[in-house]
């Protein structure tokens, strides 16, 4: 692996804007060990902080973003940051952000969202709702096609989603079908039934979906790549159609090796495509970076187009300096937490409960956010993003999201009364999405704070860690985030906190909890729902499934030589209708 070498003057220029770009870290650095420091809140160990640095300024000492076999970009193409998908490219067995934005690219369902998080109907000609959102026709536009001429039909979206729903299938994806008729009989291990009772079909442009319960927000889920319709090949040659998807979107995997493992993947224009929102680029080239920093360097330099998510903390300061024109610092729908797996030592029953919540009020959340991240990131006060609107921002039990060490100390000592605390409490974090310094942060906190013994501990990719998470073989705590699918609290809530959600990975249950959920989900309008996500928050405030931390802004930048870039309000830019010299 290597880094594209430049050289004669843009060279010089580029060495002078590095060792510039090195003293700003390392004044940056200091900074946040000396503010740190003078509140008295606790001690960085700044010598190993500052050697870490050092490490990364050295010449030729930075992680490498692509292997030798990077292909040549073609004119007209965008080159994003992304990670490497952990699974094969399965609209029902997608559920991270590195295959998810890929998949949103190939697919286009019944609706999509606009900038601003509102709903259009996309493939869908119409969604027509009984009294008590129950039931509902979906009639489709005639003359969708699949990348490979196959008509998309109504059947393309039954047979999706009865292979999501059915048990045997192991669907990542699987609980977002989890209030159709049927469901119960067709998502065991040894199902009953293999097709939902809820989905008929009426002819190839409308079918019928049948609730479990009412939900009147169900139609605003529907442009969640889970949702999405598969052609016939989808379920012929799944491994094969895993690493070379054909979708229905503005987007279509290039010829021949589209995705260089580790390395980069490629989608191009569908010229084909008979939606309105058609890519006006030649293609997109998602390029997988194993430092963040790195992409950042790139992103300077013009090899890389855009990066989308993730601005490294060593440039927070200066990147809307480094890019004044082609850069945006919003809040958007997303919120980063850190999860206790139930099954470490000393995290069960009431003793867990108590040492979640000491932890959680062991951390000053917004010194870290103004010292670390430069105020592009907000305390978080609950468990979904303020952005959507439609939550109270006082949920009762909220105080353990508060800095308090004495409180924090004095919930220790009593698990401690319960069973002595022994070993490091870890937090696991993957080392190229720009972690370390507020996981270092944090575990600095909690172990001064708590007289522990607390580090991060890193993995080379996200991948990496994500598999240890799926195979429940991590052994410590580990930092995890959600960037909505739609624009909704309940997709906040459901996949990852309810009984058997797509990404609930800790296994968290509690009754209480869904019962409120499923009552939030019946109201007649997301107001009449919001005191219920009032109170199915507070009962997560005391159960501390996961730690909120904050809500990051959407801090993005792009190559000046892209026309109408538009960051959506989730964050990502509008990838179809930029344009680039």
């Amino acid at each position: 692996m290597h880094r594209p070498v430049a050289s004669g003057p843009f060279h010089t220029r580029q060495k002078l804007r590095r060792k510039l770009r090195q003293r700003e870290k390392f004044r940056a650095t200091k900074l946040h060990a000396t503010a740190l420091s003078e509140k008295g809140k606790f001690t960085l160990h700044v010598r190993q902080i500052l050697a870490a640095l050092l490490v990364i300024a050295l010449p030729g000492s930075a992680l490498a973003a692509c292997s030798t076999d990077q292909q040549q970009v073609g004119a007209g193409f965008i080159v994003v940051q992304n990670s490497e998908p952990q699974s094969p490219l399965y609209t029902t067995d997608t559920n991270e952000t590195g295959g998810g934005d890929i998949l949103r690219m190939l697919y286009s369902g019944l609706v999509r969202y606009d900038t601003d998080g509102s709903m259009i109907l996309d493939h869908a000609a119409e969604i027509k709702p009984n009294e008590d959102s129950t039931h509902f026709d979906i009639t489709l536009k005639p003359g969708w096609t699949f990348h490979n001429g196959e008509p998309v039909t109504a059947q393309s979206y039954i047979d999706a989603w009865n292979y999501a729903a059915y048990g045997p299938n192991l669907q990542k994806q699987q609980s977002f079908f989890a209030n159709v008729q049927g469901f119960d009989a067709v998502s065991g291990e040894k199902a009953a039934e293999k097709t939902l009772s809820g989905l008929k079909k009426v002819n190839d442009l409308k079918f019928t979906v049948d609730l479990t319960t009412p939900d009147s927000s169900f139609p605003l889920s529907l442009g969640y790549v889970a949702f999405m319709p598969l052609p016939k090949a989808a379920f012929e040659d799944k491994k094969a159609f895993g690493e070379h998807p054909i979708g229905n979107g503005p987007y279509k995997m290039a010829e021949g090796r589209a995705w260089l493992h580790n390395n980069q993947l490629t989608v191009v224009r569908n010229d084909d495509f008979a939606g309105e929102h058609k890519a006006r680029n030649n293609g997109l080239v998602y390029r997988f970076y194993s430092d963040v920093d790195t992409a950042y360097a790139d992103l300077q330099a013009g090899r890389l187009d855009t990066l989308p998510r993730t601005i490294p903390p060593t440039a927070l300061a200066s990147f809307e300096t480094d890019f004044p024109d082609s850069s945006a610092n919003v809040p958007t729908s997303s919120a980063q937490y850190f999860a206790i797996p139930r099954n470490l030592p000393g995290f069960s029953g009431e003793e867990g409960k108590l040492r979640r919540q000491a932890i959680s009020m062991a951390i000053d959340r917004k010194l870290i956010t103004e010292k670390i991240f430069f105020d592009t990131r907000t305390p978080a006060r609950e468990f979904s993003s303020l952005t959507l609107g439609d939550l109270d921002p006082n949920v009762p039990g909220q105080e353990v999201l508060e800095y308090n060490p004495k409180k924090a100390r004095q919930l220790w000592a009593e698990a401690n009364k319960i069973a002595p605390f022994t070993g490091s409490f870890d937090i696991a974090y993957n080392a190229d999405g720009g972690h370390q310094q507020w996981v270092e942060a944090v575990t600095n906190m909690i172990g001064e704070t708590l007289g522990i013994d607390s580090h991060g501990k890193a993995y080379p990719t996200f991948k990496q860690l994500r598999d240890e998470i799926s195979n429940e073989t991590i052994t410590s705590g580990y930092r995890t985030g959600w960037s909505a699918d739609y624009p909704s609290v309940a997709n906040y809530m459901l996949p990852q906190f309810v009984t058997g959600g797509s990404s609930n990975d800790n296994h968290y249950s509690n009754p209480e909890f869904d019962k409120l959920i499923q009552e939030a989900a019946s109201a007649k309008s997301a107001e009449d729902a919001k005191p219920i996500y009032v109170k199915a928050q507070s009962v997560l405030m005391e159960d501390l499934p996961a730690i909120p931390l904050w809500y990051p802004n959407a801090s993005v930048a792009w190559n000046p030589k892209l026309r109408n870039a538009v960051v959506m309000w989730d964050g990502i830019l509008d990838y179809p209708m930029i344009e680039k010299d």
